[in-house]
């Protein structure tokens, strides 16, 4: 597995990571002992960079993560998590970045992952009432500490990337990214970290399962699927979604691959800062994954499928609307 450096502080992992959030019954059924041998064959497989969160399933996430380290796994893992992402009192989307809380939060994500210190801890969410400065360098003094070795973001906007930068370095932001789905390149996201020499960490590179045509119609996804609660994923809007990827399955055919290894690819193919964690609960999955990275594809081909799909035209946008003031900020 080729490895890439994520920012100016070290930190070295696969070039394809493992998103672990679907292993607790967030998009349907989840077979507990399938999950944990994905998470292993992936280890093994030199796939390191493992990212869950505290509020993937209230912890439950983090606690699956733990039982798959054991059996001297963690010794082969780069253990990301993050913080931050809460619901306020009301049920409603929120952030929380208090110093405080940054503490709280850490030392128990340290207790459900079983772990001594996390290898890339995350502000989830950015919190508005509360400067990043104050967030970040609580996060600093967790590295100071020994809790934690390396810093990151996740769906920050430029200017707060900045002011959370002259804290403490920031190897890594993530945020989403994706051929149906390039907003960091026109809101200059991406040009900040560049700028920064901060890695970038796509999330949902398959697009929830768009970009592997498994999803053509709502009947596509379990009655429990969260991703029915998801605008793109609506009745009208999929079917149309669905028809304006079609550009990535017919080169995909061409190039004698998986519209989730092309996909994969592209993102691979747009710099050496690019570390995308596709996230699956099943081996069969994870293997198709992990071969993207043995896809050739050139800056003419990258480009060119760019201009066949153009995510301004995508229907719905990509999340419920109580949770778009959190991203972005």
């Amino acid at each position: 597995m080729q490895r890439r450096r994520l920012g100016k502080t070290g930190l070295e992992v696969s070039a394809l990571g493992l998103g672990c959030m679907a292993m607790t019954n967030l998009y349907g059924p989840v077979d507990e002992a399938e999950a944990i041998a994905t998470i292993r064959e992936a280890l093994d497989a030199g796939a390191d960079f493992l990212d869950t969160s505290d509020a993937y399933a209230d912890g439950k996430n983090e606690e699956l993560l733990r039982r798959a380290l054991a059996d001297g796994y963690r010794a082969k893992a780069v253990v990301a998590t993050k913080f931050g992402n809460v619901r306020t009192p009301d049920g409603k989307p929120g952030a929380n970045g208090k110093p405080e809380y940054v503490v709280e939060a850490c030392n128990k994500s340290l207790a459900r992952l079983g772990i001594d210190v996390i290898d890339l801890y995350f502000q989830h969410r950015v919190d508005t009432s509360v400067p990043i400065e104050d967030t970040v360098g609580a996060m600093k003094r967790l590295v100071e500490q020994g809790k934690v070795r390396h810093l990151g973001l996740s769906e920050a906007g430029p200017a707060t990337i900045r002011r959370a930068n002259a804290v403490h370095p920031i190897a890594a932001l993530q945020t989403e990214y994706s051929v149906w789905c390039r907003f960091v390149e026109r809101d200059e996201v991406l040009a900040t970290c560049r700028a920064l020499g901060i890695g970038f960490v796509p999330y949902s590179p398959l697009g929830r399962g768009m970009l592997t045509g498994a999803i053509k119609s709502l009947d596509d996804l379990g009655e429990n699927d969260r991703r029915r609660d998801h605008p793109r994923f609506q009745a009208g809007n999929v079917e149309s979604n669905a028809a304006l990827v079609r550009p990535l399955f017919e080169l995909a055919d061409a190039k004698r691959c998986t519209p989730a290894q092309l996909a994969l690819a592209w993102l691979l193919a747009q710099g050496p800062d690019m570390v995308p964690i596709p996230g699956t609960k099943r081996r069969t999955h994870l293997r198709d994954n992990l071969k993207a990275a043995e896809v050739k594809l050139s800056a003419g081909e990258a480009a060119a499928l760019a201009r066949g799909i153009d995510d301004g035209q995508v229907q719905g946008t990509r999340y419920p609307k109580g949770q778009l003031p959190l991203l972005g900020v």
